[in-house]
């Protein structure tokens, strides 16, 4: 996807920073997520949960809220009520652009937000909350201690999420007069509640008031070990795919998988973490990664591993393609391919490469199974055939690379 820095005005005129991450090629829908209480809109869950979306072609506006992140003003002079109010703001913006949203994210407090703003937001197909609470009255707690002083000489400094904000007396006030379970059961659209159930910041009891309030359709999924926060990649990695699969059925059944078809390869970086990066192969796109043992995230394939499925592959479907022109009756085929550098005077099977008579070399065995009983005159056959299949004979014999820099 590419990201695209945006600004919009909130309710209050200061002007809101914001990230418009765009799916590479054809979109599909439009969605807009709110962020936790006191973060931003670059925490690790929103951005992960926008690239995989980005991969449905769904493009995702995240923002920062008033006095937060890169956004202007005062976050003691916001409530709860200003923060719903500008993600009206920020959906309102969307549809100027062209871009109206059809799908609400929320993580926390903003998930409380996008439940409360859900029947103010025309056209909206889908609601997804995680780890929300029931009520807003809920962050309270968070500063218990400072309620008072708040209440007295309407503000205070509290110390939250590792740093000390400025908390307004109407804050306070808008968190106890909005009655958001009310406003739940008035949503007309899809409903997606996640929740941890050892969250404890918001518990998970929260989760059920929302979920039992809500009108159907609705689902719950369980995060399982996750902290409130998703601050664990694996976390945000499980609630981002969770969300995807589930927005899958909202979204237009005859459109692309989010992207254009192009006549080549192409693999980018997604720089979300040090080797990731995108494969688009005509209209279908997946990741290209390393293990975790050597900095990788392992969310998808290493280059060797596609090369080896890419032989894998070939081999499979050459064995298919002779045994239907032969009219042979043969079983499902099954290739298994390994990898591995050895030396040449260790690799028995190199001797008759005469360019090469020493250092290391790439060893590829392929094993080959095949369904129901075969002769050894099949067998033979099968090892004959399989040797000729294209990415075989490119890997054997070789091919010349040429690089340019545009």
């Amino acid at each position: 996807m590419a990201t695209e820095k945006r600004e919009f005005k909130s309710i209050s005129g200061e002007m809101l920073a914001a990230r418009f991450d765009r799916p590479d090629g054809k979109i599909r829908g439009y969605a807009l997520f709110a962020h936790c209480f006191t973060c931003t809109k670059d925490i690790l869950a929103a951005r992960r949960i926008a690239t995989h979306l980005a991969r449905l072609g769904v493009a995702v506006l995240r923002f920062d809220f008033t006095g937060l992140g890169s956004s202007q003003g005062e976050f003691a002079n916001t409530s709860f009520a200003s923060n719903v109010e500008d993600l009206v703001k920020a959906a309102e913006y969307m549809r100027e652009q062209g871009e109206a949203p059809s799908i609400l994210i929320g993580h926390s407090l903003g998930g409380a937000a996008v439940l409360a703003a859900a029947t103010e937001i025309p056209d909206i197909k889908g609601v997804v909350t995680i780890g929300a609470p029931a009520d807003a009255e809920h962050v309270l707690h968070m500063f218990d201690e400072k309620i008072s002083e708040i209440e007295e000489n309407g503000v205070a400094e509290v110390f939250l999420a590792g740093r000390k904000m400025k908390i307004g007396k109407g804050f306070i006030e808008a968190a106890r007069d909005t009655k958001l379970l009310d406003k739940v059961a008035k949503i007309r659209a899809s409903l997606l509640v996640m929740h941890s159930p050892i969250d404890q910041t918001v518990g998970v009891d929260n989760a059920t008031r929302i979920f039992v309030a809500a009108k159907h359709p609705k689902s719950f999924i369980s995060l399982d070990r996750a902290d409130h926060l998703l601050s664990v990649e694996e976390d945000a990695e499980f609630a981002s795919e969770m969300i995807s699969a589930w927005a899958t059925k909202l979204l237009p059944k005859d459109a692309p998988q989010g992207v254009a078809e192009i006549e080549h390869i192409r693999v980018k970086e997604t720089r979300d973490s040090k080797f990731q990066n995108t494969v688009q192969a005509g209209s279908h796109r997946f990741f290209a990664d390393e293990p975790q043992s050597v900095g990788g995230a392992d969310s998808g394939p290493s280059p060797y591993d596609l090369l080896g499925a890419a032989l894998g592959a070939c081999t499979s479907m050459t064995l298919r393609m002779y045994a239907d022109f032969k009219k042979l009756d043969l079983g499902a085929v099954t290739v298994d391919v390994s990898h591995k550098k050895v030396h040449f005077k260790d690799c028995q099977e190199c001797t008759q490469n005469e360019q090469q008579k020493s250092g290391k070399v790439d060893r590829f065995e392929r094993h080959i199974s095949v369904e129901g009983e075969i002769s050894p005159e099949i067998a033979d056959k099968i090892v004959e055939i399989a040797n000729k299949c294209p990415v075989h004979k490119t890997l054997e014999q070789g091919a010349k690379i040429i690089t340019k820099v545009i």
